[in-house]
């Protein structure tokens, strides 16, 4: 690790970012675990940093924090310098509030002793345990607490020291799932009552989509796409980031100006796309309806189809058809039409839809 050296000067702008990370990289070996990464953590921003297991957010994560040096790139917490050429602040010294996966808390200390323990101003522990509804459990031990309390315990440790910025790796892994949807709903709306920016680490596509601002797609060490929630899941960059985002299924077709020619019909495309393109559907996007009409109101015309299965889920349903070609979509839909294998449909494609250049085999 290089020595100490001072921080260098805050940015010359009016509101700097909370993180923002350069060209980041981080090598174990021969593998670039993080290969040239950048995001930017506005203020008062969530901030979800998404990717499979392997794809370097836990480790892009340690850089900020200061707990790996990157070997390339630079790394800015509140508009200062932390890491890069020539650079490196201590962890301690980053004003970052960590919050783990299993929360970390001393066993052996009451609530709002670990609360205490990074010394935060006069009054800030009674605060921030008023902030996440625990203000009548300081004196409680970690075991005493139940899973959710002791995540809460942890942001609120975390908050207590009043962070640039509150980093949280995959903080709802070891919840139970009744508890995890209620608690990240929870830990969001903690934040930003606090004000906090945060940045996310999750593998799970729903909490970076419900919860974030802004998500960040990290592949294989990279930044894959940056963009709003609808954004990055409406219009994903490539195919990877749509298969990944979320259940898609892919039909080929032609273009040639602006218009893409398919076995679903005819569709809108960018002018600069020509020849072999792939058309990424959700199921979502897939109506069906019957030859006489019934299924989805108003609905006429489509593309022929025979339905293969079907998952009832109450609420709605998720149909799986086959084209004549022998291509097959999922279409999901209201629970109330009981489409059986076997069942002639037709497909119609509810506009807008995603348009990529043919991936090479």
């Amino acid at each position: 690790m290089p020595a100490p050296v001072p921080d260098a000067a805050p940015d010359a702008t009016t509101e700097a970012p909370a993180i923002e990370t350069e060209a980041v990289t981080k090598r174990f070996g021969r593998t670039a675990a993080v290969d040239g990464a950048s995001l930017r953590v506005g203020p008062g921003e969530l901030v979800a940093l998404l990717g499979p297991s392997g794809s370097g957010k836990t480790t892009l994560l340690r850089l900020i924090a200061g707990f790996e040096v990157p070997d390339a790139g630079r790394v800015a917490v509140g508009g200062r310098v932390v890491a890069g050429p020539g650079v490196w602040s201590e962890p301690d010294r980053r004003r970052i509030g960590m919050v783990f996966q299993d929360g970390a808390l001393f066993p052996h200390l009451t609530v709002a002793d670990n609360l205490a323990f990074g010394r935060p101003r006069p009054g800030r522990v009674a605060e921030c345990l008023e902030l996440v509804g625990l203000a009548a459990r300081g004196s409680a031990y970690p075991h005493e607490l139940s899973g959710g309390e002791r995540q809460r315990v942890a942001l609120a440790r975390a908050l207590a020291a009043d962070p640039a910025v509150v980093l949280l790796d995959e903080p709802f892994t070891a919840l139970d799932e009744s508890l995890r949807v209620e608690l990240r709903e929870e830990v969001a709306r903690i934040l930003r009552a606090a004000g906090a920016s945060a940045l996310l680490v999750t593998h799970s596509q729903q909490e970076a989509l419900s919860l974030a601002d802004v998500v960040v797609v990290l592949r294989d060490g990279r930044v894959a796409q940056v963009g709003a929630p609808e954004d990055v899941y409406g219009a994903p960059t490539d195919r990877w980031v749509a298969e990944f985002l979320g259940e898609a299924d892919v039909v080929p077709g032609r273009a040639a100006d602006g218009i893409v020619d398919s076995e679903l019909g005819r569709f809108p495309a960018a002018a600069g796309l020509h020849g072999a393109v792939e058309i990424v559907l959700r199921p979502e996007r897939v109506a069906l309806v019957t030859d006489d009409g019934n299924g989805v109101v108003d609905d006429t015309g489509g593309s022929p189809a025979r339905v293969l299965r079907r998952s009832y889920f109450g609420h709605d349903q998720l149909v799986q058809v086959e084209l004549p070609s022998g291509t097959r979509l999922r279409s999901r839909t209201e629970g109330s039409v009981p489409w059986r294998p076997g069942d002639a449909v037709r497909v119609r494609v509810r506009e807008p839809v995603v348009v990529l250049a043919a991936e090479l085999p």
